[in-house]
């Protein structure tokens, strides 16, 4: 029945992607994205791809653009709104989450809620729910995901396995490699960020910040101090540090690749940059995001980007669903997902031959899909304005209490303070 259900979305989503095509002179559009080395690679493929069918068959033409880092791109974004000029927008853009908050406000921002507006017919069953959920802001579906992806461990196995250890489950477990392997390694490397920490708290039933977490309003205070999940999980990674098994640091995948560093916590997206970096010299295991505790849920928030539009006439908003619909679709997905370890979003993409072959060659790139099905849906990313500045504190702040020996209770409240401070003046100073 399931696969009969998944059929009948991807001939929906097909008869989509088949309409007339444009009558007049081309359709020139602009395509902002992200993606470098591997994954900028596939991506530009894609396009040429879309240039050469797709677009070839409806006289649409597609110009792909790199304009640097998500947030590089997003400040792009956020000039040419604030001065007025939404004539210089792209017509489709990769968004990550840094850029929701202002996209969401932009006028000229063309959301797939208008789209279903003009298109009621348009069927998004085909896309996974956790996936669609998180460009989804105040009741608004913002973009369709596209390079979705989410945080997972990945480990030295070659090296684990010659001294009898399996995965790490828990952090508690990432504390017991270190007896178990003396000290000839670094085992494990990690600050708290904002989506790590948010996923920690996740997984213990709590939000980071209030309106859940931010999806249901600006945000302007942390919900995770009075029901005590922060505390809890400060006191765990404090514990972790005693054991010598953490170091306060940023992850390095040279070191990781390099087999110095034996556990390591970063995007799903890696896996295939890992895979040739490593290129056989031990075997490169990946299992899902270690939990707080015992008692805590499985699970990582979801991650990566979607694609936007901006409206620029019915024309262009025609086109660029064009583009958005082929680069979402099942093919696509598998290609770009097979070149980089990012989660296909859709579910024929993931039933699909070309996908279940590719894993069962490669089981690496599985471990992100079955921790994304075992996520609670009520885990959801943190949205907050001071973006930047927020992600910096919480590392700041942890790492304190690393290096000062401060209490999980004085951190918390620090914590408090501090994060609490930026989301206050931001709601403040954008009323």
């Amino acid at each position: 029945m399931l696969k009969k259900i998944m059929s009948l979305a991807l001939a929906a989503f097909i008869a989509l992607t088949q309409l007339p095509a444009y009558a007049g002179a081309e359709v020139e559009i602009v395509f902002w994205h992200s993606m470098t080395e591997m994954a900028g690679e596939s991506l530009e493929g894609l396009v040429d791809e879309f240039n050469r069918t797709v677009g070839a068959e409806k006289g649409i033409h597609v110009t792909a653009v790199y304009q640097g880092a998500y947030t590089e791109a997003v400040t792009k974004m956020n000039g040419m709104l604030s001065s007025g000029r939404p004539d210089s927008l792209p017509d489709v853009m990769q968004l990550d989450a840094t850029g929701k908050v202002v996209y969401s406000g932009a006028e000229a921002a063309y959301t797939v809620d208008d789209l279903l507006g003009e298109r009621p017919e348009t069927d998004l069953s085909d896309y996974l729910p956790s996936a669609l959920k998180n460009w989804n802001l105040n009741g608004v579906q913002l973009g369709i995901p596209f390079a979705t992806s989410t945080t997972v461990t990945y480990y030295n196995k070659s090296v684990l396995d010659s001294f009898g250890v399996p995965a790490p489950v828990t952090l508690q477990d990432i504390g017991g490699i270190r007896a178990a392997v003396g000290d000839g390694y670094t085992v494990y490397a990690a600050v708290p960020n904002t989506p790590t920490l948010n996923n920690w708290l996740g997984q213990l039933g709590s939000d980071l910040v209030n309106c859940r977490n931010g999806s249901e309003g600006t945000a302007d205070s942390l919900a995770c101090i009075e029901n005590g999940a922060l505390e809890t999980f400060l006191t765990v990674w404090k514990d972790l540090y005693a054991t010598g098994a953490l170091d306060n640091a940023d992850a390095s995948t040279d070191a990781f690749a390099a087999g110095q560093l034996l556990v390591m916590t970063s995007s799903s997206s890696k896996v295939a940059g890992l895979l040739g970096r490593i290129d056989g010299r031990f075997e490169l295991g990946v299992c899902a995001y270690p939990r707080v505790n015992a008692e805590a849920a499985n699970g990582a928030t979801v991650s990566g980007s979607c694609l936007v539009m901006f409206d620029h006439g019915d024309e262009r908003r025609q086109a660029a669903w064009e583009l958005v619909s082929f680069l979402c679709g099942a093919e696509s997905q598998v290609s770009f997902a097979r070149a980089t370890g990012y989660i296909p979003s859709c579910f024929s993409a993931l039933e699909s031959g070309a996908w279940q072959d590719f894993i069962a060659e490669y089981p690496q790139y599985e471990a992100a899909a079955l921790q994304l099905r075992d996520t609670p849906e009520n885990m959801l990313s943190a949205t907050v304005g001071p973006s930047a500045d927020f992600y910096y504190a919480i590392m700041n702040d942890v790492s304190d209490m690393l290096l000062d020996d401060l209490t999980p209770e004085e951190t918390a409240d620090m914590m408090a303070e501090d994060l609490g401070g930026m989301l206050e003046i931001y709601v403040k100073n954008n009323r």
